[in-house]
C-alpha cells in the first residue's frame, strides 16, 4: 500500500473527483470486505458494513489526518462497523455458514481435493474466530487476513502497540486452543 498514492487520491476527492473515489474504493473493497466477513463472520453483514464503511469514508473524507496511514482509518470505520453490527444483532457466533473463504484458496493449487481440505480448515477457523471475543477476533484479522503491522493495527484500533501485541499473543493463544478443539492443528 502506498500512503502517498492514498494521500493523492484523498486530496482529489476532497475536491470532489468521483473517479479518485472510486479507485480508493477499487483499492480497498476486497480487503475491508474480507476484514469484516472475518470479523462478522457472515458474507451478507461483510457486504452490508463495506457499504456502509465507504459511505462513512465519503462522508467524513474531510476528518481524515494525513499524517496517518489511509488504510489504518478506513480499516478502524471497519473494525467499528463490524462490531456495531454484531451488537445489534445481539449474535455472537455464526456456525451454519455455508459458503466458504475464497481468500485462503491458493490459485495455483489444483484438484477439488486440495481445494476442499482448504475451505475445511477456512471453515474451522472462521467458526474459532466466531467463539472470539470481538477485541480478539479484530486483532487476528488485522494481522493475519489484512496483514497489517503492529504499528498500523495499533493505529487502527486506537490502542498502544503494547497492548496490540499483548491483545495479539492473548487472540493467538485462544485461536490455537479453539483449533485445536476441532482438531485442525
Amino acid at each position: 500500500m502506498s500512503n502517498d498514492r492514498d494521500a493523492a487520491l484523498v486530496r482529489e476527492c476532497r475536491r470532489g473527483d468521483r473517479g479518485a473515489l472510486e479507485t480508493l474504493v477499487g483499492l480497498y473493497e476486497k480487503r475491508i470486505f474480507s476484514a469484516a466477513y472475518r470479523l462478522t463472520g457472515n458474507p451478507e453483514d461483510a457486504k452490508d458494513v463495506t457499504q456502509v464503511v465507504f459511505l462513512k469514508v465519503f462522508e467524513h473524507l474531510d476528518q481524515y489526518d494525513d499524517r496517518y496511514k489511509f488504510f489504518s482509518w478506513i480499516y478502524r470505520i471497519t473494525v467499528n462497523e463490524s462490531i456495531n453490527l454484531i451488537n445489534r444483532r445481539g449474535r455472537v457466533e455464526n456456525l451454519d455458514r455455508p459458503e466458504a473463504v475464497d481468500e485462503i484458496r491458493d490459485p495455483e493449487t489444483k484438484g477439488p481435493l486440495t481445494t476442499l481440505d482448504r475451505e475445511q480448515v477456512s471453515e474451522r477457523i472462521q467458526q474459532a474466530l466466531m467463539k472470539m471475543t470481538p477485541d480478539h477476533r479484530a486483532v487476528i484479522v488485522l494481522r493475519h487476513f489484512a496483514e497489517l503491522n503492529y504499528r498500523d493495527m495499533s493505529e487502527a484500533l486506537k490502542i498502544p502497540e503494547k497492548t496490540v501485541k499483548s491483545r495479539l499473543f492473548e487472540a493467538r493463544r485462544r485461536l490455537g486452543e479453539l483449533l485445536n478443539r476441532s482438531e485442525i492443528l
